[in-house]
C-alpha cells in the first residue's frame, strides 16, 4: 500500500519503528511508477510478483527475494491472489559501516536472489526476513534493537553472497580471492567517500597496488562496471540527493557532485533516470516540468 504519494515520490511512513516498516501484503493491487528513499525488500510467500524498473520486467516466485535500492523508479504488478512479505527501511541506518556503500551500489537498479540458483542462501535470508517481521509486529521489549540486529545480519549475509558467490576472481586461489575482495572493497569505499573530487584511474590503481591495466581489469571483475562507470554512478547518486535541496541550482548540484561539464551531467543524468535534472527535482514536488516519460 502506498500511503503518501506526491507525483512519483512515495514518502514511506515509519509509524511504529524509526526507519523501518514491515508488513504482509495480500492485496491484488498494482502500484504505479514511484520511488522512495527506503530500500525495499519483497519476498513472495504464495504466488509470483512482478516489478518493472529501469526498462526491465522481473517476475519472481515464492522463495525468491527482490531488493529495490533507494531512488529507483519502479512499478509493481500483483496477481489476483497471493501473499508476500514487504520490508522497507532507511539504509542510512547502516551506510556508515564498512562495505555497505558498495553493497547498495551493487544492488542497483534491482537485485533478484533466486531460490532456484542459491537455495541455501535464499532459505537463510527468508528465515531472517520472517524473524524481522515477527519482531516488528510483536510487543516484546527491545523490539527495535532486535529488528536492527536482524536487519544487519540480513545485509551482512547478502553482502557476502554478492562478493563471494558470484564468481568474482574465480581464476585465482581462495586466499588471493579474499585479498582482492578486501582490496577492492577498500577502493570502492575510497571512491564513495571522495567521488566529488577529481579522481584518476592512475591514483586509484596506485592505492590498490596494481598497474592501470591490471587494476581496470580486476575492478570490472569485482563491480561489473568500469571504474569510470562506477565513479559516475556515485556522482549521480550524490547529485540526486543535492537536487532535493531547493537552495541549490542544477548547475551547483552538478559541480558539487564532481561534474565539470554541465552538458555531460545532463546527458548522463537523463540516461540514468529517464528525465532531466530539473524534471527530477520537480517530480519530487509532484510537478512535472518537462513532458518526459520516465
Amino acid at each position: 500500500m502506498i500511503e503518501i504519494l506526491n507525483g512519483t515520490h512515495e514518502t514511506v511512513s515509519y509509524r511504529s519503528m524509526t526507519g523501518v516498516r514491515a508488513f504482509i501484503n495480500t492485496e491484488a493491487e498494482d502500484f504505479p511508477l514511484h520511488w522512495h528513499t527506503a530500500l525495499e525488500v519483497i519476498h513472495p510467500v504464495t504466488n509470483e510478483y512482478t516489478v518493472k524498473t529501469n526498462g526491465r520486467t522481473v517476475a519472481f516466485r515464492p522463495g525468491d527475494i527482490l531488493l529495490i535500492p533507494p531512488g529507483e523508479l519502479h512499478a509493481l504488478l500483483a496477481p489476483r491472489d497471493g501473499k508476500r512479505l514487504i520490508l522497507q527501511f532507511d539504509y542510512s541506518l547502516f551506510s556508515g559501516l564498512s562495505g555497505m556503500d558498495f553493497l547498495l551500489h551493487a544492488l542497483r537498479p534491482c537485485f533478484l536472489l533466486s531460490a532456484s540458483e542459491l537455495p541455501d542462501t535464499a532459505a537463510s535470508l527468508s528465515r531472517l526476513l520472517h524473524e524481522i517481521v515477527e519482531e516488528y509486529l510483536s510487543d516484546d521489549p527491545f523490539r527495535e534493537p532486535a529488528v536492527r540486529s536482524l536487519l544487519l545480519r540480513f545485509l551482512v549475509s547478502l553482502g557476502r553472497t554478492v562478493v563471494t558467490d558470484s564468481g568474482r576472481f574465480s581464476q585465482v586461489s581462495p586466499s588471493k580471492q579474499q585479498e582482492y575482495i578486501e582490496t577492492f572493497l577498500a577502493v570502492c569505499a575510497y571512491i564513495n567517500e571522495h567521488c566529488t573530487e577529481p579522481l584518476s584511474i592512475e591514483k586509484l590503481a596506485g592505492l590498490a597496488g596494481f598497474s592501470r591495466y591490471h587494476f581496470s581489469r580486476l575492478f570490472k571483475q569485482f563491480t561489473g562496471q568500469s571504474c569510470y562507470e562506477y565513479l559516475t554512478g556515485r556522482r549521480l547518486a550524490h547529485a540526486e540527493r543535492l537536487l532535493l535541496s531547493p537552495d541549490l541550482s542544477v548547475t551547483e548540484a552538478a559541480l558539487q557532485s564532481g561534474f565539470s561539464s554541465i552538458s555531460t551531467f545532463n546527458r548522463l543524468f537523463r540516461e540514468k533516470n529517464g528525465c532531466t535534472p530539473s524534471s527530477y527535482r520537480s517530480l519530487n514536488r509532484g510537478v512535472l516540468l518537462d513532458p518526459v516519460n520516465p
